[in-house]
């Protein structure tokens, strides 16, 4: 099962959840209300029983029963019924079975199409278990600021890291806008506080918010994951259990800080495995580092190297500490 699918059961799980709630909250509400004004409880009775008489008339003498007269006697009852209510202080809305969406009353859908409820909640789901919740609010695209970046020629590279953000920029905007048709992966590299991470966020949540599964994972939390299940599996609690069920499946996995992991035996082999296996299934990666290209052979296989500078478009980052900058500038 992939992560929409899960993400779509659990949905469906937790509407089943709300109409049964909303079901039994109304009847305890009948129950309060039948004690104080038994004449709501007579109406309701012969509301009721009226109902099946004029269904079982309509069975044995169709041309005989009058549903006009039938939907009159019920008006004046429903309308006595509200009156009622609102004499005793409560709404007249207050034996209604009440929704959390009255559009499609909590089941997700109208007519076989998922109503706007459904999709928004699948949205929720992904935030959730993005990892990422909180800190999209503030980083984000519309926080995005060229600014902080230098238009002063970079020697090393011959280009401002104003102009090389820019061209980083526009790519991550095309990295969205064709995420639909064409699965791309991208390597973020360069020293720390350029804005990788920042950047990582910006794509998720565009993406989220599209409906897409985003998992975000540093690469200790990574590491830390594989070695739980494989030697602590009966101790994961579930959410770690899920996070790992997702990590081959999800549209997008962002793997921020590779290279602060702690090696072990198994670390190339766990990392070969999820690159090699999103990139099999066309499931979009982002890797950000500060391990500069030439030295990742230092670090990790052949193998590795090869998937991800074979596979992935290649982004360095140029600057200045835009963190140091802006603590500098919320000081001024």
């Amino acid at each position: 099962m992939n992560a929409k699918e899960a993400h779509y059961k659990r949905l469906i799980r937790e509407y089943d959840i709300k109409r049964t709630l909303a079901a039994q909250n109304q009847l305890k509400r009948s129950k309060e209300v039948y004690h104080k004004v038994p004449q709501i409880e007579e109406i309701d009775k012969i509301l009721n029983h009226s109902g099946i008489a004029l269904v079982r008339s309509m069975l044995t003498s169709p041309h005989s029963t009058s549903v006009e007269e039938f939907q009159k006697n019920s008006d004046d009852l429903i309308f006595t019924k509200k009156m009622l209510l609102v004499e005793a202080g409560f709404p007249e809305n207050y034996l209604d079975v009440l929704y959390d969406c009255p559009l499609c009353k909590d089941t997700g859908f109208i007519e076989s199409k998922p109503c706007t409820c459904f999709k928004q909640g699948l949205i929720t789901i992904a935030y959730e278990q993005s990892n990422l919740k909180n800190i999209l609010q503030i980083e984000n695209f519309n926080t995005f600021n060229l600014n902080y970046y230098s238009k002063e020629i970079d020697t090393s590279s011959n280009k401002s890291p104003y102009s090389t953000m820019e061209r980083i920029h526009q790519i991550c905007v095309g990295f969205i806008e064709n995420f639909e048709n064409e699965k791309q992966n991208l390597l973020f590299h360069g020293p720390t506080g350029l804005g990788k991470t920042f950047l990582c966020n910006c794509i998720a949540k565009e993406l989220l918010d599209q409906n897409y599964t985003v998992l975000y994972l540093t690469a200790p939390q990574l590491f830390k994951l594989f070695d739980e299940s494989r030697f602590h599996r009966e101790d994961m609690v579930d959410e770690a259990k899920n996070i790992l069920s997702t990590l081959f499946t999800v549209d997008l996995l962002v793997i921020d800080d590779l290279g602060t992991e702690s090696a072990s035996t198994f670390t190339g082999s766990d990392l070969f495995d999820v690159l090699n296996t999103r990139y099999l299934n066309q499931n979009a990666t982002i890797i950000s580092t500060n391990v500069a290209p030439n030295d990742w052979n230092k670090y990790y296989s052949e193998r590795i190297v090869s998937r991800v500078f074979g596979n992935y478009t290649n982004l360095k980052f140029i600057g200045s500490d835009i963190r140091l900058l802006k603590k500098y500038r919320n000081k001024t």
